[in-house]
């Protein structure tokens, strides 16, 4: 392949990278294009990553295909650090910004395999406790503000310590906002805690096994404030790092205001999560209002 050939296919493999999280995570991709020029290639590139890994259980026909995307993308991840092509336009573009930033191969791989052995897991095999969502929101929203921080050079403790609040807010409100998604394809509500459950009278044995009744809608809502307000710990948590936070840096942190905006749009309906206001604009917002709320705190160097 000649210059000029591999040229124009890199540049297709990160306009695909753009269209993916524009079509699959638009409120990310509003949030990107807040970035310096100079970031978003490596931003989009690890987004769109994001997108196929977190989709791959939803759009395959059964459980066992979804899987075999995951194993795909866990042995692709170690092909791209072995410099080896491999011809999908997501992985192409990530082998460029890895060649070019040194991006951490833990970081992608920690991701992968979170969605991997959540892939594993059976609908009726409750996580236990909070903490389990924290570790996995951890593992996979996480990791790809670091990542994106390591493309762009920041390397300073504090603004690690605010991406990892952030991630951890934003995994566990996009779990919460999920369940009616879980609840309508299979009929269970995968991402409350066991305990929590319990606590708030949700848990019953069926044929050996517990799940989680949807049918009070007092104890799903108690339940999901409860996961809410351990998100919006963090975000606080996050927000009070701020001015330890380079300005250069923050703008790679705006993926808190979506995560503040849905935790703003499940207080107005009473964290009803099948209150259909939740689904309507960006996490229950119109877009426009979303996009000045964005713009507003870019402009500021607030996240």
């Amino acid at each position: 392949m000649n210059g000029a050939s591999t040229s124009t296919t890199i540049r297709s493999a990160f306009s695909y990278c753009v269209q993916q999280v524009r079509n699959y995570d638009y409120h990310h991709y509003l949030c990107l294009l807040e970035l310096p020029s100079s970031m978003r290639k490596a931003a989009f590139a690890l987004r769109a990553f994001n997108v196929e890994t977190s989709r791959a259980m939803d759009i395959a026909s059964n459980p066992q295909i979804g899987l075999m995307r995951l194993l795909w993308w866990q042995e692709a991840i170690d092909k791209i650090f072995a410099r080896k092509l491999i011809e999908h336009p997501t992985a192409m573009a990530l082998s460029t910004i890895i060649s070019e930033h040194k991006i951490s191969k833990s970081w992608l791989k920690r991701s992968i395999e979170a969605r991997i052995n959540d892939a594993k897991r059976e609908v009726t095999d409750l996580p236990k406790t909070i903490e389990e969502l924290e570790r996995y929101s951890e593992d996979t929203v996480s990791t790809i503000l670091y990542s994106t921080l390591q493309s762009g050079g920041f390397t300073s403790t504090a603004v690690d310590h605010a991406a990892s609040h952030i991630g951890k807010a934003s995994g566990l409100l996009l779990l919460i906002k999920s369940l009616p998604y879980h609840y309508g394809r299979n009929r269970h509500l995968p991402y409350i805690p066991s305990d929590v459950a319990a606590k708030h009278g949700l848990l019953v044995s069926e044929g050996g096994r517990y799940v989680i009744r949807a049918d009070s809608r007092e104890g799903l809502r108690d339940a999901v404030f409860e996961v809410a307000s351990v998100a919006n710990a963090h975000l606080q948590k996050s927000r009070e790092l701020s001015g330890s936070v380079p300005i250069e840096a923050r703008p790679v942190l705006l993926p808190a205001v979506p995560a503040q905006t849905l935790l703003d749009s499940l207080r107005r309906v009473g964290f009803d999560v099948f209150d259909p206001r939740l689904a309507r604009g960006i996490m229950g917002v119109s877009p426009l209002w979303f996009q000045l709320k964005l713009k507003w705190y870019s402009w500021g160097q607030k996240y």
